[in-house]
């Protein structure tokens, strides 16, 4: 092993609090996989949520692997290490399961980059019963998982609070992989890629899906009914994330709203909220660690308990973007000192804001930008997306209007735009229809920063649009995506890794679907109705 490599492990281990080493002997031993740098990985709640809840089970240990930035790559490679786990530093192949959280399509590449450095074959059909079982759970195995179903044993799909410990109860009792993947047909959620066969029309589409050896033919996403029961939680603090020394924690799990692009207000549906007993708990118990608190829920203004939480005394408490209207305006006194707040209007006119539902209008936005600046604070994050379905230039325009009109408010404190490529995702209404071709979308994103260099405390971030088709690739695919990643371990250009791979990106990517269309992820029951989704998608456009 690499000393450079052990040390540097060691380091981050020194500056956590609540890192967990547990005596591997005698239990189930599972290396947890974010398949990107500790930074980011540290600074996902579910990943946390899952590390904490794995080890809190008496005869599991579990233990930490992350994607290796590439100097540290290069020097796995260069001293022949094989990628360890960085509580105990052993090789992922002494695991006897390795558990991948996925919540980011574009960390699709990084699988085989960890497949490699662990020496681990990517296909589960060449695995052996001597490899670990490898499993997948996150956003991404519950909204489209195919792209990548061929690398995995079992899919978790849907959220894991009761779906793990059912799967480690299977574990105990099972003799060898073979015997675990049939007995996890039994658990709800739980989909075994290898026991369904897929056949393709000559035109791409899928033809036919078959399940085997006793598979359901639809897979059930799991739903955790009492969040006040959950134990998703941070289980360490550290400097060295995105939220720095803060324990993030859960107040809501899905969204009211119903905004026509948006995939977490679907697939975490109903919306369910934690009783403020339980968030006080949580608060006092990481009061123990740290003063900052980050408030998680897609919209935290519905939150029915969220002006008594942000009066508790003594939390730095930092939360996740507010809803432009009157709900977030009234909470904006409780924020005093916070030197940046988001709001995201999504678009650059109340038309185009209809189209996505997105239910808010410029008056709301320039309303609640005015209170915010009133109030003090330092930055006004704005996010919007282009290439959405119906934009045209004057959409554009009204971005570019909107800042002007917000900046006219008030000179104080600096606007940051960003903004990302609308990507279609699976389990929306815009799921049928095709990303906007890549030189509009340049074209309009050059628009909007030369429209706006000249204005004062005005700062344009945005996506880089080749790694947003890559990242519609990736939503979009079935299991032929697969090949492509298989490709990328030694052609990191996707676009090239596509055509090497003899697949056309536009078939996934610049198509419209039809309604009677098989697409990949249909096999998912995900308690929405493709029909409603279908007359949603014919709405948006009377």
């Amino acid at each position: 092993m690499s000393w450079k490599l052990k040390e540097k492990a060691d380091l981050l281990l020194s500056k956590e609090q609540g890192t967990i080493f547990k005596d591997p002997g005698g239990k189930i031993n599972i290396a947890l996989v974010y398949p990107n740098t500790y930074h980011i990985g540290m600074s996902n709640l579910g990943f946390q949520g899952i590390y904490g809840l794995l080890n809190n089970i008496n005869d599991v240990v579990c233990e930490r692997v992350f994607l290796p930035d590439e100097k540290d790559i290069e020097e796995f490679f260069r001293t022949n290490t094989e990628l360890f786990s960085l509580e105990s530093k052993r090789p992922l192949h002494s695991f006897d399961i390795i558990a991948f959280s996925i919540s980011f399509e574009n960390d699709y590449p990084n699988i085989t980059k960890i497949f490699a450095l662990s020496r681990t074959p990517f296909f589960s059909s060449k695995r052996t019963e001597k490899h670990p079982l490898i499993i997948l759970g996150g956003v991404c195995a519950f909204l489209n998982p195919e792209p990548v179903a061929d690398f995995f044993d079992i899919v978790f799909i849907g959220e894991a609070d009761e779906m793990l410990p059912d799967f480690i109860n299977i574990c105990r009792g099972s003799a060898g992989k073979a015997d675990i993947l049939h007995k996890s047909l039994s658990i709800e959620g739980c989909y075994i890629p290898s026991f369904y066969r897929i056949s393709y029309t000559s035109n791409g589409t899928i033809k036919k899906r078959e399940a085997l050896y006793g598979a359901p033919d639809t897979i059930k996403r799991r739903i955790f009914n009492d969040i006040s029961k959950s134990k998703i939680f941070t289980s360490i603090i550290t400097s060295e994330t995105e939220f720095s020394e803060m324990s993030l924690i859960e107040a809501m799990r899905g969204c009211p709203w119903n905004c026509r692009f948006c995939a977490v207000g679907k697939i975490y549906n109903p919306p369910r909220r934690k009783d403020l007993t339980v968030i006080k708990g949580e608060i006092q118990e990481a009061l123990k660690k740290t003063e900052r608190v980050g408030l998680i829920g897609p919209s935290l203004s519905d939150y029915p308990f969220i002006k008594e939480t942000l009066q508790i005394e003594g939390v730095d408490f930092s939360i996740t973007s507010l809803r432009a209207g009157t709900k977030s305006t009234e909470l904006i006194k409780f924020m005093k000192g916070h030197k940046s707040v988001s709001i995201a209007p999504e678009a650059g006119t109340d038309r185009l804001r209809k189209v996505i539902n997105k239910k808010i209008t410029e008056d709301d936005i320039l309303f609640t930008s005015e209170q915010l600046f009133l109030e003090g604070i330092e930055t006004l994050r704005l996010y919007f997306m282009i290439g959405l379905p119906t934009e045209t230039d004057e959409d554009i325009k009204g971005i570019v209007n909107l800042i002007k009109k917000i900046r006219a408010i008030s000179s104080r404190g600096f606007i940051t735009l960003s903004i990302s490529t609308f990507v279609p995702k699976p389990f929306t209404p815009f799921q049928w229809h095709p990303m906007e071709k890549e030189t509009v979308v340049k074209n309009r994103l050059m628009y909007i920063k030369k429209s706006l260099l000249q204005i004062k405390g005005v700062k344009v971030f945005h996506d880089v649009p080749k790694y947003a088709y890559m990242q519609g690739l990736f939503s979009q695919g079935n299991r032929h995506i697969s090949k492509v990643l298989a490709v990328m371990i030694k052609q990191s250009d996707w676009l090239k890794a596509a055509e090497e791979s003899g697949i056309d990106k536009d078939f996934f990517i610049f198509r419209k679907k039809d309604f009677s269309e098989i697409l990949p992820w249909d096999f998912i029951d995900n308690r929405i109705s493709k029909i409603k989704l279908w007359e949603e998608y014919q709405e948006a456009f009377s």
